[in-house]
């Protein structure tokens, strides 16, 4: 019974990558099965040297070195040109020349025009022994593509039965002895034999490619995921490092606010808002790990729901002015009426991120918050008149952990917030631009396309498998 051809390969990519690795096997054992050739045509003319024309057997040898010369430099543009390349050169390399198989097989099965009947049972039985000798080294050379495997051995058996049965039933009118008959028994069990051999041979050796391919996976992906796992500690650990620094200094000054209260208690008025301040700067820490942590985790869930921006402008005014009041700062605000599609909570943070920022980084001026329609749809607008951002940094500041060098204000956070505006509006589809010019001031705009609350979820769940895939 015939086994089971091989299942299909799960992926193209694993298709293509198999069929390469056959093609580049046989092509690897394709000079040692010329040399063979080239070794077995002088035996051939001197066993038959007695019992053949001289014009037959040259007219045959001159035909199987042509071919010979022909297969050798195929292979030596394949060794120079293919062999260092990739899998569709190979594959397409080996499309254009794997006829040349089936015609050597054909030169070969013409060689029984020589000797069958037409020379001593001796010297036959020699040549038949050649001939089978050539056939089941076949097997071990080409049985790694089965399609140029059969092709090989139909062609050798085809040619050689078509020879023998045109001399025993057009030359010899079958009134031939018997043992031709068995002869050419012997050579269809023979053909049968070799095929299924053949065929057990090509699934051991594609098993072993596939196998092959699929270890080389599972070792590049264990791969990634160490080397996910390494950069998840150098993450951790530079987080705990910055939050360290960071959150020391309004520790820190909360002591030495409590010690002096302690000891000065008339001070009480002149203290308190500053310890207020510290506590407030803690609290700005802590909300931005904690959002970090839900957006990493995946737990961010979203509320999809029309969001009137002109009341959300005015609440942003009344929780933002007088932190910009207090740094001596104009709060401007100009909102155009207007409804999108968005997650309120969400959306609100985006902005409320972007107004911190400005206001930490201006110290003189003020900033306008906007609401705008245009052709485009609606948007929100954040201008500051602070530091600026040079164009070398405006790529960077989303990043987490990013601080611009030498810019005033970095000491008083992680460099999470802008981090946090990219992955919240890149979940609910709300694009960002920003515009600066250092020493004048930062535009960030953030375009308010409707949010599809399947697609946001979508969004924010590729956004944790990047996470954990990131190599």
């Amino acid at each position: 019974m015939k086994p089971d051809l091989p299942a299909a390969v799960a992926t193209p990519a694993e298709a293509q990558w198999v069929e390469a690795e056959l093609v580049r096997s046989l092509l690897r054992t394709a000079r040692t099965t010329q040399l063979l050739g080239l070794f077995l045509v002088p035996i051939i003319v001197g066993v038959l040297w007695s019992d053949v024309a001289w014009s037959a057997l040259a007219l045959w040898s001159a035909c199987a070195l042509a071919l010979a010369g022909v297969r050798f430099a195929v292979m030596r543009r394949y060794v120079r040109d293919v062999a260092p390349l990739g899998a569709a050169e190979h594959l397409a390399f080996f499309a254009r020349y794997r006829f040349l198989w089936p015609v050597s097989a054909m030169v070969w099965g013409s060689s029984t025009l020589l000797y069958f009947d037409r020379s001593s049972l001796a010297d036959q039985f020699i040549c038949w022994l050649l001939l089978a000798g050539l056939a089941m080294f076949s097997i071990n050379a080409l049985s790694t593509h089965l399609a140029t495997l059969r092709a090989y051995l139909d062609t050798l058996a085809l040619t050689a039965l078509a020879v023998m049965l045109w001399r025993v039933g057009a030359e010899l009118q079958f009134r031939g002895p018997y043992y031709h008959y068995w002869i050419i028994a012997l050579l269809l069990i023979f053909w049968e034999v070799l095929r299924e051999a053949g065929l057990r041979l090509h699934m051991t050796h594609r098993r072993n490619f596939e196998l092959q391919f699929r270890n080389n996976q599972l070792i590049e992906s264990l791969t990634r995921q160490t080397q996910a796992a390494l950069d998840a500690v150098e993450i951790k650990n530079r987080f705990l490092a910055s939050a360290a620094h960071d959150i020391r200094q309004p520790v820190h000054a909360l002591s030495l606010y409590a010690d002096w209260l302690g000891s000065e208690p008339e001070l009480v008025h002149e203290l308190a808002p500053k310890i207020v301040e510290s506590t407030k700067a803690v609290n700005a820490l802590f909300d931005s790990l904690f959002d970090l942590v839900r957006l990493d985790s995946g737990k961010i869930k979203l509320n999809i729901e029309p969001v009137d921006l002109a009341q959300l402008v005015h609440d942003l005014e009344l929780q933002y002015r007088p932190l910009a009041q207090a740094r001596g700062l104009q709060f401007r605000v100009h909102a155009t009426p207007g409804r999108v599609l968005s997650d309120p909570i969400l959306l609100r943070r985006i902005v409320g991120n972007l107004l911190s920022n400005a206001i930490k980084y201006t110290e003189r001026g003020g900033l306008l918050l906007a609401s705008r329609a245009g052709s485009g749809g609606c948007r929100i607008e954040v201008w500051d008149t602070g530091v600026g951002i040079a164009p070398v940094h405006q790529r960077e500041i989303f990043r987490e952990f990013y601080k611009v060098p030498a810019h005033g204000g970095t000491e008083d956070g992680f460099g999470l917030g802008l981090y946090i505006v990219a992955r919240l509006s890149a979940i609910l589809g709300h694009p960002i631009d920003l515009a600066s010019r250092p020493g004048r001031g930062t535009v960030f705009r953030l375009r308010l396309a409707p949010t599809d609350a399947r697609q946001a979820a979508d969004r924010a769940a590729a956004s944790v498998a990047q996470l954990v895939s990131m190599p």
